[in-house]
């Protein structure tokens, strides 16, 4: 192998990835990217519309009248929640604590066996 032939193509290489690494820091450096809260001029104003009072009074008068007239109903009083009975959760419980037993008799046997 002929050492110094390596050495040449190596620096050689180092030369092209140096090149190629000052080119994409080139690019970089022209983007000014801003890290943190934008400038004040930047920031847009969030203004809320405001009502006035005659405004008001006539968005009321005009909700009673669509009430008066059923073109708006009120909400439906949604069911009351299922309850589960004593009995019931008594079965659940006794099965749940069935299959623990089931399981942990399983345990113990692999135990025993290894």
């Amino acid at each position: 192998m002929d050492t110094n032939r390596i050495l040449a193509e190596l620096r050689a290489e180092r030369g092209r990835i140096d090149q190629a690494i000052s080119a994409i820091e080139a690019v970089n450096s022209t983007e000014h990217h801003r890290v943190g809260r934008p400038p004040k001029a930047a920031r847009k104003v969030r203004r809320r519309g405001r009502m006035s009072a005659a405004a008001r009074r006539k968005m009321s008068r005009l909700m009673k009248q669509r009430w008066a007239q059923g073109k708006i109903k009120p909400a439906k009083a949604s069911r009351p929640a299922r309850r589960m009975n004593r009995a019931a959760r008594k079965r659940i419980a006794a099965a749940q604590r069935a299959r623990w037993a089931k399981f942990k008799a399983q345990q113990r046997e692999e135990n025993k066996v290894a």
